[in-house]
């Protein structure tokens, strides 16, 4: 870390009388100041021979110890103790002297550390001792069910604040409480086992090091934190807590302090929003994806680009507006939720009057200025390889075509996710958001245009060319009767019955209620939506299915006027909940707990609760809370963990794969916490365990403004 112009890296961390965490760096210490070590003037520099150091009331003291040996400094009542490598030694009564430890020669000393009375317990490769009279002996720990475990290498040792023992070694942590020990290993949720120290805080926490990573246990959470979001770099030398409970965390590659500040959620939402107004709204119309950065984390160079799915992105981001204004009523909530409205509507408007014009109502995927390069070079090569691997791949130019005015180009062949994003955002305007007559007839026009195409023909998105796009296909005749359309007949069918759901509630034309009940009586497609995605239990699948159904399933069932199908609906969505509660993704949790609590559904066996299991809301709770404000795309490893169990090839995406060891879940069943994952959107694999990433990418933070603002308004989320 900066020291001036001068950048040091610390080899060890001690504490001064006044609890200040200073760092030794090359003989020299430094306290840390706005963000800088700065290095201290009133103790000399140490050198090859001799080491400064204090005592508990501040006085500096040099002792005969190279600076670059030693490993950990404690102050107890009989001295300050110097713990290297190899040796151990205590300055007391002026002078320093050199104790003899336990062992063979040759044996490493890990950590040291003292309880209340002053004693001294010795990790080593030799076992774990307490010094007593001047005499070592060996601490020795078996359970009440009678198991030992064997301590010919103890990694680290610490008290906490109960003045309990902890001590860790290969086979996990355990501690002792009453001469009665408890033993933590994987099976408890142990993440990792490779220590390197132990400590506690003034809060009760213990504190882990390890060769890859820092971990965080206070019963019964365990918290491990990994990667250059948390970390300078991954092995951890020495632990050191201050007053307030943060851990400053030295690493090979400088010292992270890890600590809290107090912060509602509300105030994690506006941080969000200020970074996505400053760094990543794209265009007049503000459309909201992520932004790659020109200049590795800085910020200000974001230099957003469009993507495949700009439409969904933006919808998404526009309904979280919704729902906070639902919510709160604040005046901001409703502009920005306006301008999504009118990014969505221009998406639906620069598609006609060009020279390839697709049938009205058709909605492009995104727009980028012609002032940019032309995004249709090279599209044939790309064509060609797709067809390769996805037969129903259409191959047509101009993929980009230009808007009318000549000043836009729109990207066509618009997907089921597109219209699923903006019929989810268009309910929730209208409802929450457009207040006026005026405003609710722009509304109406943008819904009756989209659903009145589909209707037009057959409930397919025709494009520019004539044809389907890729995945806007809706009709009977393809759901119900071309072999190639089975594994979207569920997904399909539950869209487009939601689709007209939401334009029978907007618009009040009773046409569209009749294509539904149509869709339903002729053609079964309640009967498809009861088996809406093919699953082979948690982990399977897609994650852009489900968040597709998610918002399919909760404009549906708010919108529907069929009883029938309201009712096949709910336990359709009940039966794909439960497979996706490990994911404890608030988003899906709030819309189903929105239609889901209190309910039953009936079969011709009985009556059964579908109200969502015991922990949708703590689980929602804990990923909302545990989203990092960093919302850069750092990377982060899992596989290695102790406590992840691997899915095995009937859960895998790939239905034709092998066992594979890059996805999981922890050992209580449900993925890793969102603070172990990088992800920038819902769609993204929440079992996948290892992500790339070096912090040159911004994510919006729409995944956690959605979930959030959702929960205000439904009321599972506490207002401020």
């Amino acid at each position: 870390m900066p020291s001036g112009n001068e950048s040091i890296v610390p080899q060890l961390l001690d504490k001064a009388s006044d609890g200040t965490v200073l760092a030794l760096s090359n003989g020299r210490w430094h306290t840390l100041n706005k963000d800088q070590w700065v290095a201290l003037t009133d103790i000399p520099q140490s050198t090859d021979s001799h080491a400064w150091i204090w005592d508990a009331n501040g006085k500096a003291l040099q002792i005969e110890v190279a600076w670059s040996k030693m490993r950990q400094i404690l102050r107890g009542a009989v001295g300050i103790w110097i713990l290297t490598r190899n040796g151990l030694h205590l300055y007391a009564k002026e002078r320093l002297s050199t104790i003899s430890v336990p062992g063979t020669p040759g044996s490493t000393l890990h950590q040291a550390a003292l309880d209340k009375q002053g004693v001294l317990h010795l990790a080593s490769s030799a076992g774990l001792f307490r010094r007593d009279n001047q005499e070592w002996r060996r601490v020795e720990a078996s359970d009440s069910l009678g198991r030992s475990w064997g301590t010919h290498d103890v990694l680290g040792v610490t008290f906490d604040t109960q003045d309990r023992l902890w001590f860790a070694t290969k086979a996990g942590i355990a501690h002792r409480a009453s001469e009665r020990w408890t033993f933590l290993e994987a099976k408890d949720g142990l993440p990792y086992n490779a220590f390197t120290c132990l400590t506690s805080d003034s809060q009760g926490r213990i504190w882990m090091g390890t060769e890859l990573g820092l971990i965080r246990y206070q019963a019964p959470e365990w918290h491990y934190r990994q990667g250059p979001l948390w970390l300078p770099d991954d092995n951890v030398k020495q632990i050191q807590t201050d007053a307030s409970g943060a851990a400053w965390v030295l690493t090979a590659k400088g010292v992270a302090r890890i600590g809290w500040s107090d912060m509602t959620l509300q105030a994690k939402a506006e941080r969000y929003e200020e970074e996505i107004a400053r760094y990543i709204k794209r265009t007049p119309w503000g459309y909201t994806a992520e932004a790659p950065l020109r200049k590795r984390t800085d910020r200000s160079s974001a230099a957003p680009e469009d993507s495949d799915n700009d439409g969904l992105w933006t919808s998404m981001y526009g309904a979280g507006e919704c729902f906070a204004y639902g919510a709160t009523q604040n005046p901001q909530a409703k502009e920005r939720a306006k301008q999504a409205f009118e990014a969505l509507r221009f998406l639906q408007k620069v598609t006609q009057g060009g020279p390839h014009s697709p049938p009205k109502g058709f909605v492009a995927r995104t727009v980028r200025s012609v002032d940019l390069p032309d995004p249709n070079q090279g599209l044939e090569a790309h064509d060609r390889a797709t067809v390769a691997h996805d037969a129903a791949w259409k191959i047509y130019q101009p993929r980009w075509p230009k808007s009318a005015d000549g000043k836009w180009y729109w990207k066509s062949d618009t997907s089921s996710d597109e219209l699923d994003g903006h019929y989810f955002f268009y309910s929730v305007y209208f409802d929450l958001c457009a207040d006026t007559d005026t405003e609710k007839a722009r509304v109406r026009e943008v819904v009756k245009d989209l659903t009145d195409h589909l209707l037009s023909h057959d409930f397919n998105l025709i494009d520019h060319d004539g044809k389907p796009t890729r995945w806007g296909v809706f009709s009977p005749r393809s759901l119900n009767q071309d072999p190639q359309w089975w594994p979207e007949r569920g997904l399909n069918s539950l869209s487009i019955l939601s689709y007209l759901a939401v334009a029978a509630h907007v618009t009040g034309d009773p046409v569209y209620q009749k294509a539904q009940n149509e869709l339903v009586e002729r053609h079964g497609y309640a009967h498809n939506l009861m088996f809406s995605k093919l699953q082979r239990g948690p982990g399977s699948g897609n994650q852009s299915d489900d968040e597709m159904a998610f918002m399919s399933y909760y404009n549906l069932l708010r919108y529907t006027h069929n009883d029938t199908l309201k009712k096949m609906g709910l336990y359709s969505f009940f039966e794909y909940w439960t497979n996706e509660m490990p994911e404890m993704n608030p988003f899906f949790n709030f819309c189903y707990a929105a239609h889901a609590l209190g309910k039953s559904t009936q079969n011709p066996f009985g009556t059964y609760s579908v109200e969502p299991w015991k922990g949708w809301l703590e689980d929602s709770q804990a990923t909302l809370y545990g989203f990092p404000l960093d919302r850069l795309n750092w990377s982060h490893k899992n596989s290695h963990r102790l406590d992840i169990v691997f899915l095995d090839a009937h859960r895998s995406i790939d239905l034709y794969s092998k066992d594979r060891r890059d996805r999981g879940h922890r050992v209580g069943g449900k993925v890793l916490p969102v603070e172990n994952r990088y992800f920038h959107h819902w769609n993204t694999d929440p079992w996948a365990l290892d992500y790339g990433g070096h912090g040159q990418e911004l994510a919006s933070g729409t995944v956690y403004l959605l979930p959030y603002y959702m929960g205000l308004y439904h009321g599972f989320v506490e207002k401020p």
